[in-house]
């Protein structure tokens, strides 16, 4: 095995600077944990205009570079903050980033910029960089730079790169023209196609691709969850691991959360949740009697996260059964609309919440009994090992990280930590949440299968050590 002790990662988001989804609580998290068990990992990222004051306020001023975008010669500001551990290093120039937006519409070149700019600023700061970590389609070309560049620098001699796919969904795939107009990459290889995948570019060039959980990277294996890339995939497996993604525990903890109403120690969670959930019910005018069963469900609204299913089976939920309901989330209109009107007719037992909220969210996870994650696909999730920490009941659907990180309950041999269903579709699913219900009911199997929960481990020193041993395999 090769010592690595220089980790250098490249992300467009990053908890608690940027978030859309995932991504931004992983690389948020890992490299803390990577320095705990000894590596000297930092982060580049933008640094967007709408980054929160109090941590701008604290970032220090290194100096500029400019970046050479073929023809272009861009300003690049170099910024840096150590926060939790970790040194993160914002790249700035305005015409990029001062929007604020994650995402818009000239992704391909803000995010080409920070792929040529992170191998400057590891010049800039003298970081010797062993692992290269990057993630997602907007760093995929980071592989081919280093494959193609600057592989001929002496200062990147030593570098090998490792690509994290989150989500095989979105690739990053535009017309070669202009792919080829920001990066200086070698325009022979494309010769004989007409548009560039970003994340096949980090698939193929380099060293080792990894996924957020085990099962994820089986799947993205097979044209059911290949999105088109499965035959790259294939070919490029031998260098293919999974690895599952963690939680923060100091973040999401029970006993000392500051956003739920009452923190509970795990000992005494049947009061605590009790509490929590009389809060949350009042709080939200639903009908509070707390015996009832609180179902909740923390989604993007989307197909991919299976809320079509939710909307198919709520319908008779709310109808026919003894439930209350919480939505939070925001996505596609219909299904917006949809929820809105479902929770206007049934006003005392469902509410629907449109929007981000990080307080809600953890009330939420302290409040309900059960939690609904029913997806087509999910590359890892990390809600359902949240909802773990707080003695609510995860139902998933079995894919991706759900899988590998749910089991569900055996009421004969009291084993699993939730509950679990196979097939994609509205009868499986109203089904397993009949019989969760059942379980509800029968509190001496309820409680047990909460203190079979309380006893996984999803933080992240695991990851971290799966992480550093594929580091140094690396030849």
């Amino acid at each position: 095995m090769s010592k690595v002790n220089n980790v250098l990662m490249v992300s467009a988001e990053v908890v608690p600077f940027a978030k859309t989804g995932g991504l931004g609580d992983v690389v948020g998290s890992l490299p803390k944990a990577l320095n705990e068990i000894g590596l000297n990992c930092k982060v580049v990222m933008p640094l967007y205009g709408n980054i929160a004051m109090k941590y701008k306020e604290n970032m220090k001023y290194l100096g500029y570079i400019y970046i050479d975008m073929n023809w272009r010669h861009q300003y690049c500001g170099i910024f840096t903050l150590n926060y939790q551990g970790v040194d993160y290093y914002f790249v700035d120039n305005e015409y990029y980033y001062k929007k604020g937006l994650v995402y818009d519409d000239n992704d391909l070149e803000k995010y080409s910029f920070l792929c040529l700019a992170c191998f400057e600023v590891a010049k800039y700061i003298n970081f010797k960089v062993d692992i290269l970590h990057i993630h997602d389609w907007h760093t995929g070309a980071v592989a081919a730079l280093l494959n193609d560049v600057y592989c001929h620098d002496l200062f990147f001699a030593n570098c090998k790169c490792v690509y994290t796919i989150h989500n095989l969904a979105y690739q990053g795939i535009y017309d070669k023209r202009f792919v080829l107009d920001y990066l200086p990459l070698d325009s022979r290889k494309y010769e004989n196609t007409n548009s560039i995948n970003l994340m096949a570019l980090g698939i193929i060039y380099a060293h080792k691709v990894t996924t957020v959980s085990p099962t994820y990277a089986k799947e993205i294996l097979t044209s059911e969850y290949g999105e088109n890339l499965n035959g790259v995939l294939y070919n490029e497996q031998n260098k293919l691991v999974g690895i599952l993604n963690g939680i923060d525990y100091d973040s999401y903890n029970c006993e000392k959360d500051e956003y739920i109403d009452f923190k509970y120690p795990k000992r005494r969670f049947v009061s605590g949740k009790r509490a929590n959930k009389k809060a949350l019910l009042h709080e939200l005018s639903l009908n509070e009697d707390v015996n009832v069963p609180l179902i909740g469900i923390i989604s993007r609204l989307a197909s991919q996260k299976g809320m079509n299913l939710v909307n198919d089976v709520l319908q008779g939920l709310l109808a026919y059964q003894n439930v209350n309901v919480v939505l939070l989330g925001s996505g596609d209109k219909k299904l917006e609309y949809e929820f809105d009107m479902l929770a206007k007719r049934y006003h005392n037992k469902f509410k629907a919440i449109l929007r981000f909220d990080n307080q809600m969210a953890h009330k939420i996870y302290a409040s309900a009994d059960l939690f609904l994650m029913p997806s087509a696909f999910e590359p890892c999730g990390l809600a359902q090992m949240i909802c773990l920490q707080y003695g609510t009941l995860p139902l998933v659907r079995c894919c991706g990280g759900l899988k590998d990180s749910i089991e569900a309950f055996n009421e004969y041999t009291l084993t699993g930590n939730g509950f679990s269903f196979n097939n994609y579709n509205a009868t499986d699913f109203y089904n397993t949440i009949m019989y969760a219900l059942s379980v509800y009911n029968r509190k001496k199997l309820w409680n047990k299968a909460i203190r079979n929960g309380f006893k996984c481990d999803f933080s992240w020193k695991k990851s971290a050590m799966e992480y550093k041993k594929l580091y140094e395999e690396i030849k």
